[in-house]
């Protein structure tokens, strides 16, 4: 028996060791990858000079010029209003080409005097910056130099979530720095950055990466490292990289002409929820919500409307309002897009009717800069109604040119107290200019409407807040 119990020990132990070696084996070995990959990233230091100023406020006195006190305020004060400070700062990059074209970020090389480039074989030049591009956060440098190691480029539409991918960078300046992890997800949108879908990552990233590749198990760059989210300033489990076929049309671009243009549709979006979906009749969340088409733009002159709700662009789909802004800023200005659409009416008997449209737009380019914010609500007057537990009032002629409101007809909302308004989100001060799909032209006709709403069912409220419009899930209680 004590022979059996041993010889059961030992398989069991034979066992064990067997899948260790099978786990080993399982997880990558990135040495070659390393070995391969590392000559062709580059450490970047960078230096800004800026003069010393004198405190804010002070200012040298008019003196006399045989003043004793000229010689004291010119050394303590003139002079060192003089002096020149300078400030350094490091990043990563890599190259793209033999002879000498380099990828870094915008925020690596901005406002740069000087940008050192130091090469694994610890060879340094002096870089000039070719462009740059702020929205994508890419930066295009030129060193004069040839024959140079040059990275192998990925597609970023063949990576995976969860496969593993591996950053060499500087961080806090320590060059040729390997760090590994596996993709998180794809496609996050980050406030203010619309126009990049970012590779999120578990990778530690630190700064001094900034800029540097993120590579796959081939060897292939797949993103351009560029931010963290953090709360301490240090890397916390969630880095975010610029997909590499985002930096290469920007880099394109930068080559061919210095600067980036994109497709623009002038329209302003929101996100689908499982509330709104219900009151465009939808079976699930999906596509881009039009909250505000801008005048003159590309989609008003293809017919898109407010409440409409893009579907797809160029065959592409949009399952969430963040895919619509990257897919048409890739889009060249002056070209036909074919844009799927869902647009809904009021139909009889409180129902929705909703019908699936192709509309051809001519896209335009994306202006450098565009003021979309209109005046703050002014105050209520006469001609209002008890709603929901708000209140509610008509808009005068004179605070219509006070907003700049160019819709015609809505309601401004006043106190606003328990009830399905409150519950929706709706604040004092929003203007609301459609209820159910149906165009709200006074508090009377709102009154009305709300009466007649469908209890148990959410309907869409579209809204102006602070100028900005956008819509809301509204659904009344049902009587018990």
């Amino acid at each position: 028996m004590r022979g059996v119990v041993s010889g059961f020990g030992w398989v069991l132990v034979s066992a064990l060791m067997l899948l260790r070696v099978a786990e080993a084996r399982a997880l990558p070995d990135f040495t070659e990858l390393v070995e391969r990959s590392s000559p062709a990233v580059v450490n970047i230091s960078t230096s800004q000079k800026r003069k010393r100023s004198l405190p804010k406020g002070l200012e040298l006195p008019q003196l006399p010029k045989d003043s004793p006190f000229n010689e004291y305020f010119k050394r303590y004060f003139g002079e060192q209003e003089q002096e020149e400070l300078e400030s350094q700062s490091l990043g990563s990059g890599f190259i793209v080409s033999a002879d000498g074209f380099i990828i870094s970020n915008n925020h690596v090389v901005r406002d740069a005097d000087q940008i050192i480039v130091r090469l694994s074989d610890r060879r340094q030049f002096t870089a000039t910056v070719v462009g740059t591009d702020e929205r994508s956060d890419i930066a295009l440098l030129k060193i004069d130099a040839s024959g140079l190691p040059v990275a192998r480029l990925g597609r970023k539409t063949e990576l995976k979530v969860g496969e593993w991918v591996l950053a060499i960078g500087s961080p806090f300046g320590f060059d040729y720095s390997v760090t590994a992890g596996i993709v998180s997800a794809k496609g996050r949108a980050l406030p203010r950055e619309n126009y990049v879908p970012f590779i999120q990552t578990d990778v530690a990233i630190n700064p001094g990466n900034s800029g540097g590749p993120l590579f796959n198990l081939d060897g292939e760059v797949v993103g351009v490292n560029s931010q963290i989210f953090s709360r301490t300033g240090g890397f916390m489990g969630l880095s975010f990289a610029i997909p590499i076929d985002v930096a290469m049309n920007v880099v394109d671009q930068l080559r061919a002409k210095g600067s980036v243009t994109r497709g623009w549709l002038g329209v302003l979006i929101q996100d689908v929820t499982r509330e709104l979906a219900e009151s465009f009749s939808m079976a699930r969340p999906e596509g881009a919500l039009i909250a505000k088409v801008l005048t003159d733009s590309p989609a008003e002159k293809a017919g898109i409307q407010v409440g409409d709700i893009v579907l797809s662009y160029n065959d592409m789909p949009v399952y969430r309002s963040s895919d619509l802004p990257p897919i048409v800023g890739r889009s060249p200005a002056g070209i036909a897009a074919k844009v799927e659409i869902l647009r809904s009416q009021a139909g009889a008997n409180d129902t929705v009717r909703s019908q699936r449209l192709i509309v051809n737009v001519v896209t335009g380019e994306l202006p450098t800069q565009r003021d979309l914010a209109e005046a703050g609500p002014p105050g209520a007057r006469p001609g209002r109604a008890e709603v929901l537990g708000a209140e509610v009032a008509d808009i005068s002629a004179a605070q219509r040119a006070e907003l700049e409101l160019k819709e015609s007809g809505g309601v401004l909302v006043g106190e606003v107290g328990p009830g399905a308004l409150q519950a929706a989100g709706v604040q004092s001060g929003d203007i609301i200019l459609k209820l159910n799909h149906a165009t709200i032209q006074d508090s009377k006709q709102f009154a009305q409407a709300a009466r007649a709403l469908p209890p148990g069912k959410n309907v869409a409220l579209y809204l102006l807040r602070d100028g900005a419009p956008q819509f809301l899930p509204l659904k009344i209680a049902k009587k018990k």
